[in-house]
């Protein structure tokens, strides 16, 4: 875990309040001369997974990851309590540290990256005050069905009492959620174990390296536990259906890119229509799955670093 660990050791932690939304973030702060650059995690991850991106980005700019509320070293609000993670929070909670940040590094966020749901609330932040964001990078975004769909469905699967179709599988996805394993005696032995799974088995070494270190707490005992906790996740993929992308992604002004992982969750046609109806978008496939971010991390630097490189 040595590379790993100097590669974290690169980053500046740092924790902003954000008084109005009830939650401190924590940032690594990757360093860089230019530009601001934001980066969101996926569900369950934490900021220092972009490690190797970052490192590439940093050339152009000052790169800056955050741990979402609930994952990481963030706050982490009751999961009981209605609606702690519903996905506007995430979206609300990122405009806030968008505008804290922005005013530091020339006035706006010249590009966010956002994985996953990361990607989904990145798209939920920029909608919100045009001109905060100039570029996106929504790396395969998470897309809801919209809400009379979302409806239909639910109305459909209650009717046949099937399992098929988002709502089955968004609850499966909470229970999966719950039933986590969260604690290991240590890092070595998480990160041996998370090597045996298969949703791991396309990682980098260096990728399950930097969950082990990020991803995980001490605790007293000498045991380490997940930073995310299960409910926190299965609160987050419970609340998938409270976000509706189409309206969002219509008042984005920024230039946005959408990056489609060809084996991913999701069909190349859904993010071409979304981006015919933004003011600047357009879709770019990456011949990957959908944790490309921790597979093949080279794919999403270079990607970001040829679509700002664009119009320079």
């Amino acid at each position: 875990m040595q590379r790993a660990r100097e590669m974290l050791q690169q980053a500046a932690p740092r924790r902003v309040l954000l008084p109005e939304r009830g939650v401190t973030l924590a940032l690594a702060d990757w360093g860089g001369d230019g530009p601001l650059a934001l980066l969101h995690h996926a569900t369950g991850f934490c900021k220092g997974i972009w490690a190797p991106i970052a490192l590439q980005l940093r050339q152009r700019f000052r790169v800056i990851a955050l741990d979402a509320r609930g994952h990481g070293d963030s706050s982490k609000p009751d999961p009981a309590a209605p609606d702690s993670y519903h996905w506007d929070h995430f979206a609300l909670d990122l405009l806030d540290l968008a505008r804290i940040l922005a005013p530091e590094h020339g006035g706006r966020v010249a590009l966010g990256i956002g994985h996953s749901f990361g990607g989904t609330t990145m798209l939920g932040a920029a909608s919100r005050q045009a001109g905060l964001f100039e570029r996106l990078v929504l790396v395969d975004a998470v897309i809801p069905p919209p809400h009379g769909q979302a409806q239909a469905n639910a109305e459909r699967s209650t009717a046949t009492r099937g399992s098929t179709g988002e709502r089955a599988r968004g609850r499966s996805m909470v229970e999966a959620a719950r039933r986590r394993r969260s604690q290991w005696p240590n890092r070595n032995a998480a990160r041996q174990r998370w090597a045996q799974r298969p949703i791991f088995s396309s990682w980098t070494p260096e990728a399950l390296d930097l969950y082990a270190l990020d991803g995980l707490r001490e605790r007293e005992d000498g045991s380490v536990a997940l930073k995310c906790p299960g409910e926190v996740e299965a609160a987050v993929f419970a609340n998938v259906l409270s976000v509706d992308v189409m309206p969002m992604a219509q008042r984005v002004q920024a230039q946005t890119l959408w990056l489609w992982a060809s084996q991913g969750d999701f069909s190349r046609a859904q993010y071409d229509s979304l981006a015919a109806r933004m003011a600047s978008a357009r879709v770019e496939t990456l011949e990957a799955s959908h944790l490309v971010t921790m597979e093949q991390p080279d794919l999403v630097a270079q990607a970001a670093l040829r679509f700002c490189a664009e119009g320079a």
